[in-house]
Protein backbone atom coordinates (compact mmCIF):
# COMPACT_ATOMS: atom_id res chain seq x y z
CA UNK A 1 0.00 0.00 0.00
CA UNK A 2 1.73 3.17 -0.51
CA UNK A 3 1.96 6.06 2.00
CA UNK A 4 1.22 3.78 4.79
CA UNK A 5 2.94 2.32 7.67
CA UNK A 6 2.54 -0.95 9.18
CA UNK A 7 2.90 -0.38 12.72
CA UNK A 8 4.23 -3.64 14.74
CA UNK A 9 3.78 -3.98 18.70
CA UNK A 10 4.40 -7.75 18.98
CA UNK A 11 7.48 -10.10 19.97
CA UNK A 12 7.66 -13.00 17.89
CA UNK A 13 10.68 -14.78 18.72
CA UNK A 14 12.95 -11.70 17.95
CA UNK A 15 10.76 -10.18 15.19
CA UNK A 16 7.98 -7.79 14.52
CA UNK A 17 7.42 -10.27 11.83
CA UNK A 18 6.57 -14.65 11.37
CA UNK A 19 10.62 -16.19 10.80
CA UNK A 20 10.78 -16.66 6.97
CA UNK A 21 11.43 -19.82 6.52
CA UNK A 22 10.15 -19.91 2.83
CA UNK A 23 10.46 -17.68 -0.53
CA UNK A 24 8.67 -14.66 0.69
CA UNK A 25 7.96 -11.35 -0.93
CA UNK A 26 7.14 -8.36 0.04
CA UNK A 27 6.30 -5.45 -2.18
CA UNK A 28 5.90 -1.93 -0.71
CA UNK A 29 5.27 1.61 -2.32
CA UNK A 30 6.03 4.77 -2.61
CA UNK A 31 6.42 5.80 1.14
CA UNK A 32 5.50 2.66 2.09
CA UNK A 33 7.43 1.39 6.53
CA UNK A 34 7.15 -1.19 8.55
CA UNK A 35 8.47 -0.14 11.90
CA UNK A 36 8.01 -1.35 15.30
CA UNK A 37 6.21 1.05 17.71
CA UNK A 38 7.50 3.84 19.78
CA UNK A 39 6.11 1.73 23.31
CA UNK A 40 6.78 -1.91 22.09
CA UNK A 41 9.44 -4.06 23.86
CA UNK A 42 12.52 -4.32 21.49
CA UNK A 43 12.86 -6.30 18.46
CA UNK A 44 14.41 -6.83 14.96
CA UNK A 45 11.72 -6.25 11.96
CA UNK A 46 12.33 -9.10 10.27
CA UNK A 47 14.55 -12.74 10.78
CA UNK A 48 15.62 -14.76 7.27
CA UNK A 49 15.92 -18.46 8.69
CA UNK A 50 17.78 -21.43 7.54
CA UNK A 51 15.54 -21.93 4.32
CA UNK A 52 14.15 -18.89 3.99
CA UNK A 53 14.03 -16.85 0.64
CA UNK A 54 13.18 -12.97 1.28
CA UNK A 55 12.68 -10.19 -1.57
CA UNK A 56 11.70 -6.74 -0.27
CA UNK A 57 10.16 -4.36 -2.96
CA UNK A 58 10.18 -0.20 -2.16
CA UNK A 59 10.03 -0.70 1.23
CA UNK A 60 11.24 0.98 4.49
CA UNK A 61 12.37 -0.99 7.28
CA UNK A 62 13.21 0.99 10.55
CA UNK A 63 12.81 1.30 14.00
CA UNK A 64 13.93 -2.01 14.86
CA UNK A 65 15.79 -2.70 18.41
CA UNK A 66 17.08 -5.51 19.53
CA UNK A 67 19.54 -5.02 22.86
CA UNK A 68 20.28 -8.74 24.10
CA UNK A 69 23.54 -9.41 24.69
CA UNK A 70 25.39 -10.74 21.37
CA UNK A 71 22.02 -10.42 19.43
CA UNK A 72 22.64 -9.13 15.92
CA UNK A 73 20.30 -7.08 12.96
CA UNK A 74 18.62 -4.37 14.44
CA UNK A 75 16.63 -4.44 11.17
CA UNK A 76 16.77 -7.42 9.81
CA UNK A 77 18.64 -10.48 10.33
CA UNK A 78 19.36 -13.40 8.08
CA UNK A 79 20.66 -16.83 9.21
CA UNK A 80 22.86 -19.09 7.95
CA UNK A 81 21.45 -20.76 5.51
CA UNK A 82 18.71 -17.93 4.42
CA UNK A 83 18.85 -15.61 1.66
CA UNK A 84 17.97 -11.92 1.30
CA UNK A 85 17.57 -9.43 -1.82
CA UNK A 86 16.68 -5.93 -0.85
CA UNK A 87 15.40 -3.94 -3.81
CA UNK A 88 14.69 0.16 -3.80
CA UNK A 89 14.23 0.03 -0.22
CA UNK A 90 15.95 1.65 2.68
CA UNK A 91 16.71 -0.06 5.84
CA UNK A 92 16.73 3.11 8.43
CA UNK A 93 17.16 4.14 12.18
CA UNK A 94 17.61 0.36 13.94
CA UNK A 95 19.62 -0.43 16.56
CA UNK A 96 21.70 -3.45 17.53
CA UNK A 97 22.47 -2.36 20.99
CA UNK A 98 24.75 -4.96 22.12
CA UNK A 99 25.43 -7.00 19.38
CA UNK A 100 26.34 -6.13 15.25
CA UNK A 101 24.48 -5.29 12.37
CA UNK A 102 22.81 -2.38 13.44
CA UNK A 103 20.60 -2.22 9.80
CA UNK A 104 21.13 -5.60 8.83
CA UNK A 105 23.33 -8.75 10.02
CA UNK A 106 23.84 -11.67 7.17
CA UNK A 107 25.28 -15.19 8.13
CA UNK A 108 24.02 -16.23 4.33
CA UNK A 109 23.42 -14.43 1.20
CA UNK A 110 22.18 -11.08 0.84
CA UNK A 111 21.86 -8.56 -1.99
CA UNK A 112 21.24 -4.78 -1.29
CA UNK A 113 20.26 -3.08 -5.05
CA UNK A 114 19.57 0.35 -5.32
CA UNK A 115 19.18 1.20 -2.03
CA UNK A 116 19.79 2.96 1.24
CA UNK A 117 20.84 1.78 4.85
CA UNK A 118 21.50 4.63 6.93
CA UNK A 119 21.14 5.91 10.36
CA UNK A 120 21.78 2.63 11.87
CA UNK A 121 23.70 1.50 15.20
CA UNK A 122 25.10 -1.38 16.18
CA UNK A 123 27.33 -1.30 19.82
CA UNK A 124 29.74 -4.35 18.07
CA UNK A 125 30.57 -4.15 14.33
CA UNK A 126 28.52 -3.19 11.33
CA UNK A 127 26.77 0.12 12.16
CA UNK A 128 24.72 -0.48 8.45
CA UNK A 129 25.65 -4.18 7.45
CA UNK A 130 27.49 -6.74 9.26
CA UNK A 131 28.53 -9.93 7.28
CA UNK A 132 29.84 -13.45 7.58
CA UNK A 133 28.66 -14.66 4.67
CA UNK A 134 28.38 -13.29 0.88
CA UNK A 135 27.25 -9.55 0.82
CA UNK A 136 26.55 -8.00 -2.52
CA UNK A 137 26.08 -3.91 -2.51
CA UNK A 138 25.02 -2.19 -6.04
CA UNK A 139 23.84 1.05 -6.29
CA UNK A 140 23.03 1.05 -3.22
CA UNK A 141 23.88 4.35 -0.49
CA UNK A 142 25.57 3.34 2.95
CA UNK A 143 25.78 6.72 4.91
CA UNK A 144 25.71 8.03 8.81
CA UNK A 145 25.92 4.69 10.67
CA UNK A 146 27.85 4.17 13.56
CA UNK A 147 29.38 1.23 15.24
CA UNK A 148 31.11 1.29 18.29
CA UNK A 149 34.15 -1.68 17.85
CA UNK A 150 34.52 -1.92 14.17
CA UNK A 151 32.70 -0.76 10.65
CA UNK A 152 30.78 2.12 10.84
CA UNK A 153 29.25 1.52 7.57
CA UNK A 154 29.97 -1.74 6.49
CA UNK A 155 31.58 -5.03 8.37
CA UNK A 156 32.59 -7.79 6.44
CA UNK A 157 34.49 -11.13 8.11
CA UNK A 158 35.36 -14.36 6.69
CA UNK A 159 33.20 -14.59 4.15
CA UNK A 160 32.85 -12.39 0.44
CA UNK A 161 31.91 -8.96 0.10
CA UNK A 162 31.22 -7.26 -3.42
CA UNK A 163 30.60 -3.40 -3.53
CA UNK A 164 29.96 -2.01 -6.78
CA UNK A 165 28.61 1.72 -8.20
CA UNK A 166 27.79 2.59 -4.41
CA UNK A 167 28.22 5.53 -1.75
CA UNK A 168 29.91 5.09 1.69
CA UNK A 169 29.73 7.89 3.45
CA UNK A 170 30.18 9.77 6.37
CA UNK A 171 29.87 7.11 9.02
CA UNK A 172 31.90 6.40 12.46
CA UNK A 173 33.47 3.83 14.40
CA UNK A 174 36.48 3.08 16.32
CA UNK A 175 38.36 1.11 13.52
CA UNK A 176 37.36 1.45 9.84
CA UNK A 177 35.02 3.97 9.51
CA UNK A 178 33.82 3.35 6.37
CA UNK A 179 34.37 -0.30 6.19
CA UNK A 180 36.16 -2.88 8.32
CA UNK A 181 37.18 -6.24 6.68
CA UNK A 182 38.84 -9.25 8.53
CA UNK A 183 39.68 -12.79 9.15
CA UNK A 184 40.46 -13.64 5.49
CA UNK A 185 37.76 -11.79 3.81
CA UNK A 186 37.72 -11.19 -0.23
CA UNK A 187 36.82 -7.91 -0.77
CA UNK A 188 36.10 -6.34 -3.68
CA UNK A 189 35.49 -2.48 -4.31
CA UNK A 190 34.09 -1.08 -7.84
CA UNK A 191 33.42 2.38 -9.06
CA UNK A 192 32.26 3.06 -5.75
CA UNK A 193 32.67 6.17 -3.05
CA UNK A 194 34.13 5.72 0.14
CA UNK A 195 34.36 9.46 1.53
CA UNK A 196 34.05 11.35 4.90
CA UNK A 197 34.04 8.57 7.09
CA UNK A 198 35.72 8.88 10.62
CA UNK A 199 37.17 6.13 12.40
CA UNK A 200 38.28 7.23 16.28
CA UNK A 201 41.59 4.93 16.11
CA UNK A 202 42.39 3.79 12.65
CA UNK A 203 41.37 2.81 9.00
CA UNK A 204 39.53 6.12 8.87
CA UNK A 205 38.25 5.35 5.58
CA UNK A 206 38.76 1.79 5.68
CA UNK A 207 40.65 -0.85 7.85
CA UNK A 208 41.51 -4.66 6.58
CA UNK A 209 42.72 -7.19 8.48
CA UNK A 210 44.43 -10.35 6.95
CA UNK A 211 42.40 -10.52 3.76
CA UNK A 212 42.23 -9.26 0.73
CA UNK A 213 41.00 -6.00 -1.15
CA UNK A 214 40.78 -5.36 -5.10
CA UNK A 215 39.46 -1.68 -5.42
CA UNK A 216 39.03 -0.49 -8.94
CA UNK A 217 37.72 3.29 -10.34
CA UNK A 218 37.15 4.44 -6.97
CA UNK A 219 37.57 7.29 -4.59
CA UNK A 220 38.79 7.27 -1.12
CA UNK A 221 38.89 10.69 0.20
CA UNK A 222 38.10 13.20 2.85
CA UNK A 223 38.12 10.28 5.78
CA UNK A 224 39.80 10.71 9.02
CA UNK A 225 41.43 8.07 11.57
CA UNK A 226 42.03 9.89 15.30
CA UNK A 227 44.57 8.59 17.11
CA UNK A 228 45.75 5.87 15.04
CA UNK A 229 47.15 5.11 11.22
CA UNK A 230 45.21 5.10 8.22
CA UNK A 231 43.07 8.54 7.15
CA UNK A 232 41.92 6.26 4.20
CA UNK A 233 42.81 2.86 4.36
CA UNK A 234 44.82 1.15 7.09
CA UNK A 235 46.07 -2.81 6.34
CA UNK A 236 47.02 -5.15 8.67
CA UNK A 237 48.47 -8.07 7.74
CA UNK A 238 46.35 -8.12 4.35
CA UNK A 239 46.79 -7.89 0.87
CA UNK A 240 45.41 -4.94 -1.66
CA UNK A 241 45.47 -3.78 -5.18
CA UNK A 242 44.44 -0.30 -6.08
CA UNK A 243 43.36 0.37 -9.83
CA UNK A 244 42.16 3.31 -11.57
CA UNK A 245 41.60 5.58 -8.40
CA UNK A 246 41.97 8.53 -6.40
CA UNK A 247 43.06 8.44 -2.97
CA UNK A 248 42.21 12.35 -1.73
CA UNK A 249 42.33 14.40 1.38
CA UNK A 250 42.48 11.80 4.06
CA UNK A 251 44.02 12.52 7.09
CA UNK A 252 45.88 10.85 10.07
CA UNK A 253 47.35 14.11 11.71
CA UNK A 254 48.34 12.30 15.19
CA UNK A 255 50.18 9.12 13.53
CA UNK A 256 51.11 8.01 10.15
CA UNK A 257 49.78 7.14 6.76
CA UNK A 258 47.62 10.09 5.80
CA UNK A 259 46.36 8.04 2.60
CA UNK A 260 47.73 4.44 3.24
CA UNK A 261 49.15 2.90 5.81
CA UNK A 262 50.32 -0.56 4.86
CA UNK A 263 51.18 -3.23 7.18
CA UNK A 264 50.84 -6.03 4.54
CA UNK A 265 51.54 -6.10 0.55
CA UNK A 266 50.07 -3.10 -0.99
CA UNK A 267 50.14 -2.71 -5.27
CA UNK A 268 49.13 0.45 -6.92
CA UNK A 269 48.11 0.60 -10.35
CA UNK A 270 47.45 4.14 -12.12
CA UNK A 271 46.39 5.68 -9.07
CA UNK A 272 45.95 9.54 -8.41
CA UNK A 273 47.59 9.42 -4.31
CA UNK A 274 46.75 13.79 -3.44
CA UNK A 275 46.23 16.25 -0.60
CA UNK A 276 46.65 13.48 2.12
CA UNK A 277 48.06 14.78 5.58
CA UNK A 278 49.54 12.38 8.45
CA UNK A 279 52.35 13.25 11.21
CA UNK A 280 54.72 10.82 8.54
CA UNK A 281 53.66 9.72 5.57
CA UNK A 282 51.34 12.43 4.31
CA UNK A 283 50.55 10.02 1.32
CA UNK A 284 51.88 6.52 2.15
CA UNK A 285 53.66 4.90 4.99
CA UNK A 286 55.13 1.43 4.67
CA UNK A 287 55.73 -0.19 7.73
CA UNK A 288 58.95 -2.85 8.46
CA UNK A 289 58.77 -6.31 6.63
CA UNK A 290 56.15 -4.94 4.14
CA UNK A 291 56.05 -4.45 0.54
CA UNK A 292 54.55 -1.60 -1.49
CA UNK A 293 54.66 -1.18 -5.37
CA UNK A 294 54.11 1.75 -7.51
CA UNK A 295 52.96 1.35 -10.97
CA UNK A 296 51.86 4.72 -13.18
CA UNK A 297 51.11 6.52 -9.68
CA UNK A 298 51.34 9.81 -8.85
CA UNK A 299 51.79 11.16 -5.19
CA UNK A 300 51.56 14.92 -5.29
CA UNK A 301 51.26 17.89 -2.73
CA UNK A 302 50.82 15.72 0.63
CA UNK A 303 51.69 16.87 3.56
CA UNK A 304 53.69 15.31 6.63
CA UNK A 305 53.95 17.10 10.18
CA UNK A 306 56.97 15.43 10.87
CA UNK A 307 58.80 13.34 8.00
CA UNK A 308 57.94 11.85 4.42
CA UNK A 309 55.47 14.15 2.74
CA UNK A 310 55.03 11.55 0.28
CA UNK A 311 55.78 8.29 1.14
CA UNK A 312 57.77 7.22 4.79
CA UNK A 313 59.29 3.81 4.51
CA UNK A 314 59.96 2.10 7.66
CA UNK A 315 62.35 -0.70 6.32
CA UNK A 316 59.79 -2.16 4.03
CA UNK A 317 60.47 -2.42 0.35
CA UNK A 318 59.04 0.39 -1.89
CA UNK A 319 59.19 -0.31 -5.17
CA UNK A 320 58.32 3.10 -7.42
CA UNK A 321 58.71 1.48 -10.45
CA UNK A 322 59.13 5.09 -12.48
CA UNK A 323 59.81 3.57 -15.83
CA UNK A 324 56.24 3.47 -15.93
CA UNK A 325 55.29 6.55 -15.32
CA UNK A 326 54.99 6.81 -11.22
CA UNK A 327 56.11 10.20 -10.02
CA UNK A 328 56.55 11.53 -6.39
CA UNK A 329 56.34 15.00 -6.63
CA UNK A 330 55.25 18.47 -4.69
CA UNK A 331 55.04 16.51 -1.29
CA UNK A 332 55.72 18.28 1.61
CA UNK A 333 58.31 18.85 3.96
CA UNK A 334 60.20 16.55 1.73
CA UNK A 335 58.79 13.64 -0.87
CA UNK A 336 60.02 10.58 0.27
CA UNK A 337 62.12 8.72 3.53
CA UNK A 338 64.29 5.14 3.00
CA UNK A 339 62.65 5.08 -0.58
CA UNK A 340 65.29 4.28 -3.50
CA UNK A 341 65.01 6.21 -6.68
CA UNK A 342 62.70 8.96 -5.01
CA UNK A 343 63.63 12.40 -4.30
CA UNK A 344 64.22 13.60 -1.23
Amino acid sequence: ATDCTYLLTANIDGAGLPAITTPITLNGGKHTSITRAAAAEPFRILTVDTGGDLTLNKLKITGGQISDDDSNGGGILVEAGGVARINHSEIIRNIASNGDGGGIATLGITTIKKSAVNRNTAGLYGGGIYSTGSLIIKESHVEANNASSGGGGVASVEGTAQIEHSTISGNQSNQGGGMFAEDGVTSTILDTRITRNTASVSGGGILLGDGQLAMRRSILAANTAGSGDGGGLHVDDGSVTVTDSIIKANTAIASNGGGFFNDGEMTLFNTKVTGNTANQGGGLYNDSFDVLILFHTAVVDNLAVTDGGGIFNDGGTVELNTATGTTVVKNRPNNCVNVTGCPG
